[in-house]
């Protein structure tokens, strides 16, 4: 009961004071163009700087001479949305104080923030003050007449006298209209004269120029009303290092050192989408690319370097050509591993402004199916758990984005299949994505598949599959010294395979999924350090989904007779991390994690490895000889004769469980 009590006690305090903060605006080249904007801000008394309750704030377009009004509430705030880019002139006025005017520029999709400040009416002018003032006015048409009279006899007097001179609006507050001396207020005060401003040497085409900065919170632009970078799976930037019009660039760096406790002989990791070498320092990750936007058009591109760029392919079985290597069933030519290995994400696509925004993209995106992202530096923790491990990291195919509220995202998809670079058989994969976040300090993702055939060399097989997540911050102090953040994410998932003779439940041909992860953050010294300690819990009938290991060089394709993946087998595993980060810029992000991961059958790489003698013989599907050759064959029986014998297969070292402390460098700008 305490907690939620502090909570809406916070959430009291928060929401006025966000629509006074001083922020970058946020301009989302994944949201593309908008078409409206708005103001925002408070209304104070200037004398007090206390907010003013029930102002009149009118937005007056210069342009189109059309005026939008509201009222402040009891706290001052006000906000005037869905306004045309444009012009405005935005004045208040309430009982007892002067009319008070800014002029301000809208542009779409920002929320231009500003403070009204009001003016203490004065009192009614005393006979005398009004013949101070009438002198005032007589000296300034004297003087102008005395100006028109030096500048030639072509130019009448009357032209330049400053008659009924016009106020100009200003954000600082105007002098006392009427000083107490006569000498003040009959002193003239002549403006001076604008200094020339040069034109610039150089003018960048408007596509490079940088997006116009407004200050404000934008509560039209999807998730862009809250800070979102606690969250699990989300980068930490604030800022963007160089943005412009037409291209916003990223840039990722991910290096890491790894030390696996059972000393694999050939420095091999087994079953991991993180891990995979052991003693060395290795380039995880090396990504250049960004998000392209102009007129409603938008594109993105990153391209994959390093590890992941092999490593991924690997796992994905439907570029088999169907012919050599025992590959049967595979759609692949062309060879779409190498055509998409160094691609993490491409896609164009278009925004239609339609309610908060309707996007329609093609391409390869990531899924995060599993809530951590594809990308170690926006996450907790560096190496996931089995949920998130196992499931898929992109699809290839069409995406819809519709945003109904700025809170909202509802995601339809039309694939190829699961984490595929083509369709397995005959039927697409269809699924989607529901994201809620209806407060910065929640989130609830769920993501659901079905319909695909996804197993080669199974076409009436068909997939379904639900992964569900959560993120709480139940505590949020960020300029402590001390804790300054706590949440935490909660994910489960199911699913399994059913036609051919597989079925869900039960029998000897089950093949079925279930799973779930926890991790618990805390942010230390106003979030400069970070610790995450978690697990999660896999079992997967059929090991459908477990990723295998790559003896002798297998991968999803070639399958290997060491670690069969057969209906009716199981795969029972579970994990547990501890990861510290540091993060002293937003940029970049040190980090030290120790892990233990424990399986019911020998699934890790242990001290012998999974490399035959001699290194990879280059046919992973069949027995591999102690000489380090093929059987060329998958049976026992045949290969022992082949090989020469009883004690001629060789085997792999597979452990049951594995320990493994590792430490990394990630960048992202």
């Amino acid at each position: 009961m305490n907690m939620i009590v502090d909570k809406k006690l916070l959430l009291s305090a928060v929401m006025p004071a966000c629509l006074i903060l001083q922020v970058a605006a946020l301009t989302l080249p994944a949201f593309g163009e908008e078409s409206y904007g708005g103001i925002g801000g408070v209304a104070r008394d200037s004398a007090t700087g206390q907010p003013v309750a029930q102002t009149q704030i009118t937005a007056h377009n210069v342009e189109k001479n059309t005026d939008r009004t509201a009222a402040s509430g009891t706290d001052g705030v006000f906000s005037i949305t869905n306004l045309e880019p444009g012009s405005y002139e935005v004045s208040v006025t309430k009982d007892g104080f002067q009319k008070s005017s800014v002029h301000v520029d809208v542009a779409g999709r920002q929320i231009a923030q500003l403070d009204l400040p009001l003016h203490a009416a004065p009192a009614p002018l005393t006979d005398r003050e009004k013949q101070l003032l009438d002198r005032v006015e007589r000296l300034e048409a004297r003087l102008a007449a005395i100006e028109a009279k030096d500048a030639g006899p072509t130019e009448p007097a009357a032209k330049n006298a400053p008659q009924n001179r016009p106020l100009v609006a200003s954000t600082t507050p105007m002098p006392d209209a009427f000083p107490g001396t006569l000498a003040q207020a009959g002193k003239p005060t002549v403006p001076a004269p604008p200094t020339p401003v040069a034109p610039p040497s150089h003018i960048l085409p408007e596509a490079l120029q940088a997006p116009e900065v407004t200050q404000g919170v934008d509560n039209f632009t999807p998730f862009a009303y809250g800070d979102f970078t606690w969250l699990n799976g989300s980068p930490r930037n604030k800022d963007t290092v160089l943005d412009t019009k037409f291209f916003t660039p990223e840039i990722r760096f991910d290096t890491h050192y790894m030390e696996d406790f059972n000393q694999p002989i050939d420095h091999t990791i087994v079953g991991a989408t993180e891990s995979f070498r052991s003693g060395e320092v290795q380039i995880e990750q090396a990504s250049v690319g960004g998000d392209f936007h102009w007129d409603n058009v938008r594109g993105r591109i990153l391209f994959m370097e390093g590890l992941f760029a092999t490593t991924t392919p690997r796992n994905d079985a439907s570029s088999a050509t169907g012919s050599g290597n025992g590959n049967t069933g595979g759609v692949g030519q062309w060879d779409l591993q190498n055509a998409y290995k160094y691609v993490s994400e491409a896609y164009g696509g278009y925004h239609f402004n339609v309610q908060h925004g309707l996007n329609v993209d093609a391409g390869i995106f990531v899924s995060y199916i599993g809530l951590f992202s594809y990308y170690n530096y926006d996450n907790w923790t560096y190496q996931p758990s089995y949920v998130s491990s196992n499931t898929p990291w992109f699809f290839n195919g069409v995406r819809v984005q519709w945003f109904p509220t700025n809170k909202l995202k509802i995601e339809p998809w039309f694939i190829n299949g699961w984490q595929s670079y083509a369709k397995f058989n005959s039927h697409p994969g269809l699924g989607g994505q529901l994201l809620w976040m209806p407060k910065e300090w929640f989130k609830l993702v769920a993501n659901q598949y079905g319909y695909g055939e996804d197993n080669l060399g199974l076409p009436k097989t068909q997939r379904i599959h639900t992964d569900d997540s959560i993120e709480v911050r139940y505590y949020n102090s960020p300029e402590n010294l001390g804790l300054s953040k706590m949440a935490f994410s909660l994910t489960g998932d199911a699913g399994c395979q059913y036609g051919g003779g597989i079925t869900c439940h039960g029998g000897p041909e089950r093949s079925s999924f279930v799973g779930w992860m926890l991790y618990d953050r805390m942010w230390f010294h106003k979030d400069l350090f970070g610790l995450t300690l978690g697990g999660g819990d896999m079992s997967n009938w059929g090991r459908y989904l477990t990723l295998l290991p790559p003896i002798d060089g297998a991968w999803a394709a070639s399958g290997t007779p060491y670690f069969t993946e057969n209906p009716g087998q199981r795969a029972h595993m579970w994990d547990s991390t501890v990861t510290l980060q540091y993060m002293p810029k937003q940029y970049i992000t040190w980090w030290a994690e120790t892990g233990y991961r424990h399986s019911d059958i020998p699934y890790f790489a242990g001290r012998g490895g999974v490399t035959p003698p001699g290194g990879n013989n280059g046919l992973p599907q069949y027995f591999t000889c102690t000489s380090g050759a093929t059987a060329g064959t998958n049976n026992l029986a045949a290969a022992t004769v082949a090989c020469g014998g009883a004690g001629t297969i060789w085997y792999p070292d597979l452990r049951r469980s594995e320990a493994k402390l590792s430490v990394g460098i990630m960048v992202k700008f």
